[in-house]
């Protein structure tokens, strides 16, 4: 029995993790399964994903549920714990993966592109982890970018919404504490984009400190252990290969 518990410290648990069926979100999803919690896996229009996100999370023998959402409408990301509450039961993890990530210049941004990604990248996570405080609490991991540090002039929407949330993490693990603790993870060259493939990272990770990519598991493992300890709170890992620290040298 205690060999379970430190194979699989999440035992018991249930997550909410929003934009699970692809990417990160999907990656974080089986992790934390690994680690013995049970999963509501949010998706927007990726249903074919979402489902088989879903097989992969019951592969590993815990309970997976399956729940559709626009974040962009800021009635819906405030209803959306309590809707995972009614078909799983109590949550009392809740990862914020989705994220949007247009492109464009200051020069480029308009006020209603500003608004819409705020909805998701920023607004949303927010109203969720205050309807987790108001539920009772738990743990919150949300997901950042290793830009926040250094910029990203070509994502200027993206970027300020990042920032946002990163202010958010912070107010909220002092707002919603004891009750609540909040932490965040700053990917760095993890996964390539849409449309590019592994060596486009690669060639893009050479000037990072540790001169090599990431991957999607290493940030389902800084998730676990963040849903894991119970005295960390206000606090965001970078798991980048050290580009934080000298983000001057990446390739952008």
């Amino acid at each position: 029995m205690n060999e379970m518990v430190e194979s699989r410290p999440l035992t018991g648990r249930r997550a909410l993790i929003t934009g699970a069926a692809l990417r990160l979100g999907r990656a974080i999803a089986t992790g934390l399964a690994d680690a013995g919690a049970s999963i509501v896996i949010h998706y927007r229009s990726s249903r074919d994903e979402a489902e088989e996100a879903a097989a992969e999370v019951a592969a590993t023998g815990v309970a997976v549920e399956l729940i559709q959402a626009d974040l962009a409408e800021p009635e819906t990301a405030g209803q959306l714990v309590d809707r995972a509450w009614d078909v799983a039961g109590p949550i009392d993890m809740l990862v914020n993966s989705a994220s949007r990530f247009p492109s464009g210049s200051l020069d480029e941004l308009g006020f209603e592109a500003l608004v819409d990604i705020l909805a998701i990248n920023s607004w949303a996570p927010f109203a969720l982890t205050r309807s987790l405080a108001n539920r009772g609490g738990g743990a919150v991991v949300n997901l950042l970018d290793t830009r926040i540090v250094g910029g990203d002039p070509a994502h200027a929407g993206y970027h300020l919404s990042k920032q946002m949330l990163a202010d958010f993490t912070r107010m909220t693990a002092i707002a919603y504490a004891p009750d609540v603790r909040v932490n965040a993870v700053a990917p760095g060259y993890i996964l390539p984009p849409p449309g590019a493939d592994r060596t486009y990272l690669e060639q893009r990770a050479r000037g990072v400190p540790l001169g090599r990519p990431g991957t999607p598991a290493d940030i389902a493992a800084a998730v676990v252990y963040l849903m894991s300890s119970d005295y960390v709170t206000g606090e965001t890992i970078f798991v980048d290969g050290g580009q934080n620290l000298a983000p001057e040298r990446a390739t952008t």
